[in-house]
């Protein structure tokens, strides 16, 4: 067992880190195409800002869930539904924080539904693929 996995209690496990790098991308993918086509991508605090629920709400739930946990470093089957029920807490609670008047957006239905739906399906996707690529 891995440092950071006894450290977590085998919540994190070293060889499903590399997972992190399509988990993360996928959320900010699709803020920043939100952005982009509502024409807000001009101001770095804004932007962060915009990003911020939702790392936030990530790095909550992953451990929770499990996203990078033994299991996902052993197979697609494993990990697909592991990011993806992490994905949900962290949409719930970046939803919640995005609802505060602190994040800037606010909360329309159209949002939520969108951004919960393609993240979910993107971080899927790229870990199918990672161990299409992987192994």
């Amino acid at each position: 067992m891995s440092a950071i996995s006894e450290a977590t209690g085998g919540r994190v496990e070293m060889a499903a880190l590399p997972l992190t790098i399509g988990d993360l991308a996928a959320i900010i993918a699709v803020l920043t195409y939100g952005m982009i086509d509502h024409n807000t991508f001009v101001d770095p605090t804004h932007i962060l800002m915009v990003y911020a629920p939702f790392i936030i709400g990530w790095l909550i739930a992953f451990p929770i869930v499990g996203a990078y946990s033994a299991g996902a470093a052993e197979s697609a089957k494993a990990a697909i539904p592991l990011g993806v029920r992490s994905w949900v807490v962290a949409a719930v609670i970046g939803f919640a924080l995005r609802w505060t008047p602190v994040f800037p957006g606010g909360l329309a239905g159209a949002f939520v539904a969108i951004t919960f739906v393609l993240v979910g399906v993107l971080i899927g996707v790229w870990r199918w693929l990672f161990f299409k690529i992987v192994g």
